[in-house]
């Protein structure tokens, strides 16, 4: 009888499950499968929805616009992932196996950065870069190293590094500390066994603990590769939404964006949501198989 009341009373936890839930079916589930709904449409916002099959699918298919956003997207991912991943292991590995003072400050300031929303980072950064008259180019003009005012922003190839510097060093400091979490999960035993083989700091380095962080560099890799082809933020404030200088910094949900809410083709704009969604899927499944098949 005890029991059967203590299982009672347990039915109460689902109560409190019901705020989430009644969130996620509102402004999660509902969202998701109207803007499946709007991809086989033709949909303004106004009017009724025409239903128009897979003609939104096809056009996406043929639209280089599209394959220019979705290069754009990868290229800037990869100017931020690289150094990303580099710093965040090198830092990883100086904080937890070396004695630094202050260590733990450190940590948190380069933690600092995920902290900031990407929007204040971008507005800063802007500024910083202005032209003419920019903080950056005043300092170099008064320095000497340039003659005249430079406008970064105005080059494709500067304004995508400048992305990727932006999303480095906003989300490196959050990468070292899970690679730093993943760290301290290794036996120490496993160490000692390699000093007495005469193993050397870099080979335990490759040969212990890079093997036993693979799913943590993998959950890294997928987050920020995911992260990445969502990227919209940073490009939509630093250009103003147009992704100037010539579509450079156009991204898959920025160019999503411009056709649904500027151009009012919600219709295409869903088709175009729901090829990134599988694209995203696709590069997940390649990677969890390849690791699968590591093991």
């Amino acid at each position: 009888m005890k029991q059967q009341k203590n299982l009672q009373k347990n039915h109460y936890g689902y109560i409190f499950l019901i705020p989430f839930f009644i969130t996620f079916l509102f402004f999660g589930l509902y969202p998701i499968l109207y803007t499946l709904f709007l991809s086989f449409t033709r949909y303004d916002g106004f009017s009724e929805p025409v239903f128009v099959g897979f003609a939104n699918y096809v056009k996406v298919l043929k639209d280089p616009l599209f394959y220019s956003a979705l290069k754009n997207t990868v290229f800037m991912w990869l100017i931020g992932a690289v150094p990303q991943m580099i710093f965040a292991f090198l830092l990883a590995a100086i904080f937890h196996y070396t004695p630094v003072k202050g260590k733990g400050f450190m940590r948190a300031v380069y933690y600092v950065p995920r902290l900031v929303t990407a929007v204040s980072i971008s507005a800063l950064v802007r500024q910083f870069l202005n032209y003419p008259s920019g903080v950056v180019n005043q300092l170099l003009l008064q320095s000497g190293l340039i003659s005249s005012p430079i406008n970064l922003l105005n080059e494709a190839l500067a304004a995508q590094t400048t992305v990727g510097i932006m999303h480095w060093w906003m989300f490196f400091g959050n990468t070292m500390v899970m690679v730093m979490s993943g760290m301290t999960g290794i036996s120490k035993d496993l160490y000692e066994a390699g000093k007495i083989d005469g193993a050397s700091s870099w080979q335990m380095f490759w040969k212990i603990t890079m093997p036993l962080l693979s799913p943590i560099t993998l959950y890294v890799l997928l987050t920020s590769f995911i992260g990445g082809l969502q990227s919209f933020e940073v490009q939509q404030v630093l250009t103003g939404g147009l992704g100037a200088p010539q579509g450079s910094l156009v991204t898959v949900v920025m160019y999503m964006y411009n056709t649904g809410f500027r151009y009012g083709n919600f219709g295409y704009a869903g088709a175009i949501a729901y090829y990134l969604f599988v694209f995203i899927a696709i590069f997940s499944v390649i990677i969890l198989r390849s690791r699968m098949q590591d093991e």
